[in-house]
């Protein structure tokens, strides 16, 4: 098992995002820790925690797309893509907090459990923040080329921040999100460049005239120089970068629309 400096864990050949595993250890405690308590306690706390548990998730979720509502709007069937992630953690603690004094009423067992999910959320919390990977500097000389030989240098777009996704026709996520982040790219003030990694022209261009998409945004980089400089050990994974050229994110995996758009916003925001 390991971890990068982008904040994915690797265990073999699967990868995790390091706040998802946090959240998921953290449940996992908290729900021990409901055992425990109603064990010791003759209560209904087990019960009670992993109702807390299912609401608190169901409350994140809602309240990310709450958050980010014009994204969902375009496309509603990804409000249950939770494997994309997005939530708004604190939503979540608060409603799990309501669905325990409802379930448990006002007794020593509820302010166990309350301290429970108080003290694993801020622990959460803290750990998050310091192990979060730091903003670090694009490499410079990395060059890429259109479909039709063009050299691009990423140099040349420092000063203005934009997006890299890193992609493969032979990789399933990849495909399923292409669409939604040539939507995106159209309309973005920022770049958002969708970088092949390591395969001929004649291919890439075979797979989006089959699959009727345009190719404006579509670079190649035939010795993933792109990846191996970023540290990206998987596709898709996205890249923000800031118009210092340092990379301020980091996305592993597929992508939504939600989580897109979002760090684009932060993007321009900086540029401001």
């Amino acid at each position: 098992m390991g971890a990068n400096m982008d904040g994915i864990i690797s265990l073999g050949p699967f990868m995790i995002a390091t706040d998802r595993a946090l959240a998921i250890a953290a449940i996992w405690a908290f729900l021990a820790i409901a055992t425990w308590i109603a064990a010791r306690t003759g209560s209904n706390a087990g019960q009670a925690g992993w109702t807390a548990i299912g609401i608190g998730f169901v409350a994140a979720r809602l309240g990310y797309v709450l958050e980010n509502l014009p994204a969902f709007l375009l496309e509603p069937w990804t409000v249950i893509a939770v494997w994309q992630g997005g939530f708004s953690p604190w939503v979540g603690v608060a409603a799990a907090a309501l669905a325990l004094l409802v379930k448990m009423g006002r007794r020593r067992a509820t302010v166990l459990m309350l301290g429970a999910l108080g003290g694993l959320s801020l622990t959460h919390a803290a750990v998050s923040a310091a192990i979060e990977p730091k903003a670090k500097q694009l490499p410079e000389g990395l060059q890429l080329t259109t479909l039709t030989g063009r050299p691009v240098a990423l140099d040349g777009m420092r000063g203005h921040g934009f997006v890299l996704n890193l992609w493969a026709t032979w990789c399933p996520p990849c495909r399923r999100e292409m669409p939604m982040v040539i939507d995106v790219a159209a309309t973005s003030s920022v770049p958002v460049l969708l970088v092949n990694q390591g395969e001929p022209a004649g291919r890439v261009k075979a797979f989006l005239s089959i699959n009727d998409m345009p190719s404006d945004a579509i670079l190649l980089d035939a010795t993933q120089r792109v990846a191996g400089a970023t540290g990206a050990r998987a596709y898709p994974t996205t890249i923000f970068v800031n118009a210092d050229g340092e990379i301020v994110r980091v996305h592993a995996g597929e992508i939504s629309r939600a989580a897109l758009t979002s760090g684009i916003r932060e993007l321009e925001r900086k540029q401001q």
